[in-house]
């Protein structure tokens, strides 16, 4: 198969899907209005909730749901063949993993920019809301601690990055004084931005910056827990419309490097049983998450980009839009990965699911690719690494401030009110992130991390469906793709039980034995007010509570 063909092909159903699919959802079953005032609208505080241009909302939303999560994901699910992976990223991304993004997001906006734990308390029941919170705690720890292990890895894997990623912040800030102090261009802010970005990428070939892994994650906690406190327009935001600029030109130039050379796909279509693999059914559907589907995107939806939304129909293109961008980006992974070596190097690299070098062989066939463009190969790797560290770092800034909010919002409900404070908060996040990084690997970590973003993605579709239900609009497209990840992800959380613990990884089996529990109990709470919400249409008296 070429892989020309494929992105052509891929790429024209996400367009479809979009105009088609996606506009049907915000129109015909979300009903989005301008009329309606946005949580940005009736809340600017100037730091949390700031009515943002849609462009620049698209760019942060975009490159917080990313992460490195679009590569590790199919890079890893590839495995099991090229087709499955591909299959599960085209329509997971269409009828699950968008629809998901753009629920959480409207029902968010809809109960004043709140989180989707918290909102689940309002459309389900009080109980549901302790439960959410503690689910959504358990992910976003395991959110942190992985991505943080993936940024110190590749910091000391890639020295060269080290530079270009640092001097960052201080361009994003300079941008965002521009921005929003001297009301400046948009366009010319995003071009000086990009030029002195790119000078840095270059600049970093020959300044390379090497520490140790345990100095480099306690760098990172430092950095986070300052980014998660400081106004999102202050640095967060600026960052990731740079990130998303940058994330822009690296798609660029991988789909250009297709269009001027396309190379055959050499990895086998199906793989039936991979070395050291699990069986593909679920964990492809749980390895393979951002770019098909993710729990944590409805955090993001829920917990920032909700509150920053200028006007309801913009909501399209943040959470519809910027999960088919993602798939995209998925898409151009599983090519950049499935072609231009021999299928005999493919298969020494893919030889065991345990040790495949997920994010190097990204950059390296990333760069194989760019380099039909005559960029070489060392600034070419550079541009790609710099890409990926980028994004982990969007993913765990956003992930840093989410839990501040899920640990604020909790103290707020048990009457608790020094959890409120946005210190104690992030600092609470950040300790208990950097110890579960200490202790562990992203190879141990990330099965629990797959199928725990997974549940969250089914769990929040339950909080969707339950919300259309109540006001009376068609449940079908969230309820399919709902009953098939709380399938999937508990198949594999059980599965995940039985390893660790025959592992005598303790830790990791208690933290999996709790959260299945935490999911059954809110499953069962939701089918009772669904049931309720259906004797109600039907005109039965309701059953007992």
């Amino acid at each position: 198969m070429n892989s020309l063909l494929v992105m052509v092909v891929t790429f024209v159903l996400y367009i479809l899907a979009y105009n088609l699919y996606g506009k049907k959802l915000g129109s015909k079953v979300f009903e989005l209005a301008t009329k309606n005032i946005t949580p940005a609208e009736k809340h600017n505080d100037g730091v949390d909730y700031v009515p943002t241009n849609k462009f620049i909302l698209a760019g942060h939303h975009f490159t917080s749901i990313a992460g490195t999560g679009p590569i590790v994901g199919p890079v890893l699910g590839v495995i099991w063949g090229w087709v499955p992976a591909l299959l599960w990223v085209v329509f997971g991304s269409i009828f699950a993993g968008a629809v998901h993004d753009l629920g959480a997001l409207v029902i968010s906006m809809r109960h004043d920019g709140r989180s989707i734990g918290d909102i689940t308390g309002t459309v389900v029941n009080p109980r549901t809301r302790s439960l959410f919170f503690l689910i959504i705690f358990f992910c976003l720890w395991i959110v942190i601690a992985i991505f943080a292990i993936l940024m110190a890895n590749l910091f000391v894997q890639y020295p060269q990055c080290v530079f270009p990623i640092w001097i960052e912040i201080a361009i994003a800030m300079g941008l965002s004084w521009y921005l929003y102090q001297r009301n400046g261009s948009l366009v010319l802010g995003s071009v000086v931005a990009m030029v002195l970005m790119y000078l840095t990428i270059w600049l970093g070939l020959y300044i390379p910056i090497s520490l140790t892994r345990p100095v480099w994650l306690v760098i990172i906690m430092i950095y986070i827990f300052f980014a998660s406190t400081m106004p999102v327009q202050r640095l967060l935001q600026p960052r990731d419309y740079i990130n998303a600029l940058e994330l822009g030109v690296a798609m660029v130039l991988l789909i250009l490097g297709i269009i001027f050379r396309p190379l055959p796909i050499v990895a086998p279509a199906v793989v039936s049983s991979p070395a050291g693999a699990p069986p593909i059914f679920p964990f492809l559907f749980i390895t393979i998450a951002c770019g098909a589907i993710s729990g944590f995107h409805s955090l993001v939806s829920s917990g920032t980009s909700s509150k920053q939304i200028d006007k309801e129909p913009s909501a399209l293109a943040v959470g519809y839009g910027g999960m088919l961008l993602e798939a995209a980006l998925a898409t151009l992974v599983i090519l950049a990965v499935t072609t231009g070596v021999s299928k005999e190097a493919w298969l020494t690299t893919y030889a065991n699911y345990a040790t495949v070098p997920t994010l190097p062989t990204f950059a390296e066939g990333g760069a194989r690719i760019v380099e039909a463009l005559g960029i070489p190969k060392a600034l070419a790797i550079n541009i790609l690494a710099v890409f990926m560290v980028s994004f982990a770092s969007t993913t765990i800034d956003t992930a840093t401030r989410l839990q501040r909010y899920v640990i604020s919002e909790f103290g707020d409900s048990v009457k608790q009110n020094w959890l409120t404070n946005k210190y104690i908060a992030a600092g609470l996040a950040v300790i208990s992130a950097y110890l579960l990084a200490f202790r562990g690997s992203a190879n141990v970590i990330w099965p629990l991390f797959g199928a725990t973003n997974q549940m969250l993605a089914g769990l929040a579709l339950l909080a969707v469906t339950v919300y259309l239900a109540e006001k009376d609009k068609p449940t079908v497209y969230t309820m399919i793709p709902m009953i098939f990840m709380i399938i999937m992800t508990t198949w594999g959380m059980v599965a995940n039980f039985r390893n660790y613990l025959a592992a005598g990884n303790m830790l990791l089996t208690a933290i999996d034995g709790i959260i299945i529990i935490l999911e059954i109990w809110m499953i069962a709470e939701a089918i009772n007010v669904l049931n309720k919400v259906r004797q109600a249409r039907l005109g039965l008296p309701a059953g007992p509570a």
